[in-house]
């Protein structure tokens, strides 16, 4: 498996993870983060197998294919964000903190009710 920058090719199947989490991710959003070089895939033998869109320090969102889910691909790929981050920013919902909290993000609720915001500098 490699963690590389996403290609505009690789945009079908980056939308049809994200769809595939339930994240609400914008088609430009996600083409002008391809752009930056702010969208990195784990990808295998040419197949999309997880996402990561990022906006400045902010994760917007990381998904892995069903399939794949929890076997490193998500920890692979916050630990390449975090490679080209001195800090990452995530909010995310209460049934994958232990997720973030194990990449080491501090954590705290969020303004949001049933939402938390992890930071890791």
């Amino acid at each position: 498996m490699d963690i590389r920058e996403a290609t505009v090719e690789d945009l079908p199947a980056v939308l049809t993870v994200f769809d595939g989490a339930m994240l609400a991710t914008d088609v430009d959003a996600v083409r002008q983060a391809i752009d930056r070089g702010d969208l990195l895939v784990a990808a295998t033998e040419g197949r999309v197998l997880g996402a990561c869109l990022l906006d400045g320090e902010v994760i917007e969102a990381v998904a892995v294919r069903r399939a794949r889910r929890d076997q490193g691909i998500g920890t692979a790929l916050v630990e390449a964000a975090a490679d080209r981050r001195e800090r990452l920013v995530a909010e995310f919902d209460p049934r994958v903190r232990p997720f973030w909290a194990s990449l080491g993000f501090e954590i705290d609720a969020a303004d949001e009710p049933d939402r938390y915001r992890g930071v890791r500098d």
